[in-house]
């Protein structure tokens, strides 16, 4: 088993910056890759980044890539994602994710095995 714990969330404004972190217990935090996902309102869960177990190599969406940056400390058992240059549309539920397997990139929120709770961010006009 796998906890995982978001927070960071919060409401910005456009332009602003906000940093998520996620910590994990209960398993070998390097071998896992972590993931960010979140839900808008009204639609489905999406893709954000993610890292890899080593943490040396990441993949974005489209919509994030050069504003994002997915980052792990593995001694600290912990995720981030600093996020830069917010628009409103990035509004959503932001959530964790860890994979057990050795596919990677992995955005299919199917193919993570473990979920954090949630983490709420609003960016205002």
């Amino acid at each position: 088993q796998v906890q995982l714990v978001e927070s960071g969330g919060g409401l910005v404004q456009a332009g602003g910056s906000l940093r998520l972190s996620c910590a994990a217990s209960g398993r070998t935090f390097s071998r896992l890759t972590m993931g960010w996902f979140r839900q808008p309102p009204g639609k489905e869960r999406e893709f954000v980044a993610a890292v890899r177990r080593s943490g040396g190599i990441t993949d974005y969406d489209n919509s994030v890539k050069g504003r994002f940056t997915i980052s792990r400390d593995n001694a600290e058992n912990t995720v981030y994602l600093q996020m830069n240059s917010l628009k409103p549309e990035d509004t959503a539920v932001y959530y964790c994710a860890a994979d057990l397997g050795l596919t990677f990139p992995e955005r299919r929120p199917g193919g993570y095995d473990y979920w954090g709770q949630g983490t709420q961010v609003t960016v205002s006009s």
